[in-house]
């Protein structure tokens, strides 16, 4: 996937003190066309960088609430249409831009609205127009930002930076923008575009201010879950409305704590009909149980009712996995020797242990 460069347009980005909050200044060093860049040296600095954005990959809901790529969607007013969105509009005028001074003017206007950013570092930052020729007539933008390494982040001759450029920045942690968002080759997503920064930071989400993104699989499953409890409740304390209301904050206190106890508030059925709702929206849905300990269990949601099942002996919990086969990898241990006894006898065995300890058991059939 070759990308071939229109214009790019080179600034440096300066901050004193921690974060920046010192002071923040940025300075135009240099704009291009595709024949100066293809001569300069920040051809074999970038040049690679173009197809690593495109082909890097972003779910629309991703799996942990804080990851480095994510697809931002322009937001827009109902009944309104994309050029109804500022950042959209920015970008639009750069991909339009006919001219070297045209395209260095609304660069300019880009990097000093991502100078509002909070915290930002100082660095370089690349903004370019690029297109796939073999692909599509239609042009992308890149926007890309380097850090500057801290041994050499007092550079200022502007003449030997660009000369130095490949040791006065890292791309190993370049944070990018790309747009349009290309989820397959040659197809494009104008609504939509994708950014990839380091998971803690929130330099570009903070610079967009009119992009939206789509929630993570933990904030969904969150939601949904308390829509079931909402309405769970709404129903047992239907006429105490004092109960009803105890009930809700405290369930919204154990929605948002970190470490979550088992509550012991529904029935097997009740918990079962609820999961298969969400499976059914998305089958993969993970789960994680800590036992405490060395001791955790990873599944999917799918797995509990069919394969995995929660039961109480006593005060003690027990997690029941079934399955048609066990295997076993690294070092052989005499574990891989066992013939397993019946339930029956293992939950016998845990009685007679309970008793030993001092805690009656009571058997759950």
């Amino acid at each position: 996937m070759r990308f071939d460069v229109d214009y790019i347009s080179f600034f440096v980005i300066q901050v004193e003190g921690e974060e920046g909050q010192g002071g923040k200044r940025s300075k135009h060093f240099q704009t291009m066309d595709g024949d100066d860049y293809a001569g300069s040296e920040l051809s074999g600095f970038l040049d690679g960088e173009f197809a690593k954005t495109a082909k890097r990959k972003a779910e629309r809901h991703p799996k942990a609430e804080q990851v480095p790529t994510k697809i931002g969607r322009f937001l827009v007013e109902p009944g309104y249409d994309l050029d109804s969105n500022p950042n959209y509009n920015l970008f639009a005028r750069l991909r339009a831009a006919d001219s070297l001074e045209e395209f260095m003017g609304h660069s300019d206007e880009l990097v000093t609205a991502y100078m509002e950013a909070s915290a930002i570092r100082g660095g370089a930052m690349f903004v370019v127009r690029a297109h796939i020729n073999q692909l599509t007539d239609e042009p992308f933008l890149f926007v890309f930002k380097c850090d500057f390494e801290q041994k050499i982040a007092r550079i200022t001759d502007e003449r030997s930076l660009l000369n130095r450029v490949e040791m006065a920045i890292n791309a190993k942690n370049l944070k990018s923008i790309m747009y349009p968002h290309m989820p397959e080759p040659g197809i494009l997503e104008s609504w939509e575009l994708k950014i990839h920064q380091s998971s803690h930071a929130r330099y570009f989400e903070d610079f967009l201010k009119f992009v939206e993104y789509e929630k993570s699989v933990p904030e969904l499953m969150n939601e949904q879950v308390l829509g079931f409890v909402q309405q769970y409740v709404e129903q047992v304390y239907e006429d105490n409305t004092e109960a009803k209301d105890r009930e809700l904050e405290e369930m919204e206190l154990w929605a948002h704590s970190e470490k979550r106890e088992l509550q012991e508030k529904w029935e097997p059925a009740q918990v079962i009909e609820a999961t298969s709702i969400m499976v059914e929206q998305k089958p993969d849905l993970e789960m994680k149980i800590d036992l405490g300990g060395h001791m955790t269990v990873r599944a999917l949601l799918a797995d509990y009712g069919d394969r995995l099942h929660i039961a109480k002996l006593g005060d003690r919990y027990v997690v029941v996995m079934e399955t048609e086969a066990l295997q076993f990898d690294k070092g052989i241990s005499p574990i891989e020797l066992l013939l397993p006894e019946t339930l029956e006898s293992l939950v016998e065995r845990m009685r007679e242990k309970m008793k030993e300890e001092g805690r009656e058991a009571v058997l759950p059939y």
